[in-house]
């Protein structure tokens, strides 16, 4: 049983992920802390990942979202460089275990 609730847990994590990186996304943008730079850069990705159009497109399997996720990876690590590994770990509103999915990226 403890096996069919741990994978209940992490099925909720994962279906927690992206919206918890939308609101990083958005407390990044707002805080002081982090440069223009960098707020330019999670404001050019938002639009991005919404936008139809794509370095390769999405309707091409696995391929179609790879490109996607190495982008976000991308801006994780330069936000984190540049705003520091602690301002992301305080703004980030998801649990634990995702905020070092996202650290990792980073």
């Amino acid at each position: 049983m403890l096996l069919v609730f741990g994978r209940r847990r992490d099925a909720r994590d994962i279906a927690r992920f992206i919206p918890d990186c939308i609101v990083l996304f958005k407390r990044l943008v707002r805080d002081p802390r982090v440069p223009r730079r960098a707020k330019i850069a999670v404001a050019l990705l938002i639009p991005y990942l919404a936008s139809p159009v794509d370095l390769i497109p999405d309707f091409i399997p696995v391929l179609g979202q790879v490109d996607d996720a190495l982008i976000v990876i991308a801006v994780f690590g330069y936000v984190s460089r540049r705003a520091g590994r602690d301002v992301v770990a305080e703004l980030w509103p998801g649990s634990e275990a995702g905020l070092r999915v996202v650290l990792k990226l980073a």
